[in-house]
């Protein structure tokens, strides 16, 4: 019997889901990534948990840039009370 990752996988996030979980896709990306580096997988676990791996690691660079966008329309209202719509760029 070959070894199966322990990493539990979500089947709910979509896309569209807009309650994206920062800190909880890091954990699941540094599990991941032990598990692989364990190297105790079968080939093609190994494949399925870098595919997750890769799609983590899009998630978490979209929320980065998307806060880091945040903080730089925040900076340049220089306290002003005016407010913008925030428009989040599309995943690639």
């Amino acid at each position: 019997m070959t070894p199966k990752s322990t990493v539990k996988k979500k089947t709910s996030g979509t896309k569209a889901n807009k309650s994206f979980d920062f800190e909880a896709s890091l954990n699941e990306l540094e599990k991941l990534v032990d598990a692989l580096e364990e190297g105790d997988l079968s080939l093609e676990q190994s494949l399925q948990d870098f595919e997750r791996g890769i799609n983590l690691t899009r998630s978490c660079q979209n929320a980065l840039t998307e806060a880091q966008q945040k903080v730089k329309i925040l900076l340049e209202n220089n306290d002003q009370p005016t407010l913008e719509d925030y428009q989040p760029k599309a995943p690639k």
